[in-house]
């Protein structure tokens, strides 16, 4: 999939067009969630990873997220991130929409772990956890 977004923005998830150094100075460096992440941590989530969607302006990674799954009933949506700089348009919004609303990914039963930007996952119908969801931290 490669798909054109307005203002010069495309979103890929031709794995290798993924810039590690750019996914791991973010996700590693500014995250909240995965900060201090080593670079070969990053490497090995991102090869052990369903999919994964670049965000691109003028070719430079600009966000990025990934999906890790087992390919027919179960979906988890991991590292979503927009730089500051280029968020306030929508990106955010049509990266999770590539992640989780297009076929076959529609379908499945998707799961994220954010203390943020709840708003935007609940337009994709992502809810606060049921009594039937338990979780074990890391």
């Amino acid at each position: 999939m490669r798909r054109k977004l307005p203002g010069g923005y495309e979103l890929d998830d031709d794995r290798r067009r993924i810039d590690l150094d750019a996914v791991h100075a973010y996700i590693g460096g500014v995250s909240y969630w995965a900060k201090g992440r080593p670079r070969k941590q990053m490497q090995q989530a991102i090869d052990g990873s369903a999919r994964v969607i670049g965000l691109y302006k003028s070719g430079d990674q600009v966000g990025f997220a990934r999906v890790v799954s087992d390919g027919a009933t179960f979906a988890y949506l991991a590292d979503v991130y927009v730089l500051d700089e280029h968020r306030g348009s929508g990106l955010g919004v049509e990266l999770v929409r590539e992640a989780v609303d297009r076929e076959p990914w529609s379908s499945f039963m998707w799961h994220l772990r954010t203390k943020d930007a709840h708003a935007l996952y609940r337009k994709f119908g992502f809810r606060a956890p049921t009594e039937r969801t338990l979780n074990r931290p890391a």
